[in-house]
């Protein structure tokens, strides 16, 4: 699981990434709204964690934004702010649930794994997207009612694509996706070659979009 702080308070940023790590969760940091977008350009998280006042804006403000341009990532908002109307205004911007500053690990942690738990069921166990259709719990893929036999990562990468429809993936993206342990400079041949072989399997190429300089993206329309 990935997981986003934006948090300017380097101590507890560097507090709350530790407590994550030991927890098992990825986790990166952003101090500022300029680096939070940076960052989830760069990659798809599971749960952000946003704090209310930022260097450089509000976080409520920013929340707004990423939610009008699509982003449905749970988004646990904290704030030292106390009003009841305080915590309607974060949750009707969009935040998934409202955290009072100072909170304690155990609560973080719980609130955390209800939203991932929640967020869980949401995803389809059926993707279908044209002639392609991925059947996630028993792991098949057809294409135009036809089986089609993949590598567990060829299938890794292809539901990966498929999940995050209309969104250009990065090779980086697709690469940290199916391989934890990877050496950066072989990693792009690597996806590449992957994407090559899904186009050769699936018998139509023009399911897997290559955007030049950048990566791969399945469309919907």
């Amino acid at each position: 699981m990935y997981l986003l702080i934006i948090e300017d308070n380097q101590a507890l940023q560097f507090g709350l990434k530790q407590l994550l790590e030991e927890a098992g969760y990825k986790v990166y940091a952003a101090t500022s709204i300029k680096e939070a977008e940076t960052s989830l350009s760069e990659r798809i998280y599971d749960l952000i964690l946003l704090d209310w006042m930022l260097p450089d804006g509000s976080g409520v403000a920013f929340l707004k934004e990423i939610r009008h341009n699509g982003l449905s990532t749970p988004i646990l908002l904290f704030s030292s702010k106390h009003d009841v109307l305080d915590k309607v205004e974060a949750l009707d911007s969009g935040a998934d649930d409202y955290l009072e500053k100072p909170f304690s690990n155990i609560e973080l942690l719980a609130r955390i794994r209800a939203l991932l738990r929640r967020e869980a069921p949401q995803k389809q166990s059926i993707i279908t997207i044209g002639p392609l259709q991925i059947d996630t719990t028993k792991r098949t893929v057809q294409v135009d009612g036809e089986p089609i036999t993949l590598s567990a990562k060829e299938f890794e990468l292809l539901e990966f694509l498929a999940r995050n429809s209309n969104i250009v993936l990065t090779r980086y993206q697709l690469l940290e996706h199916i391989n934890r342990d990877f050496d950066t400079m072989t990693g792009s041949n690597i996806v590449d070659a992957h994407i090559k072989n899904l186009r050769k399997k699936l018998k139509r190429p023009e399911l897997i979009e290559t955007v030049r300089g950048v990566g791969y993206v399945i469309r919907t329309t």
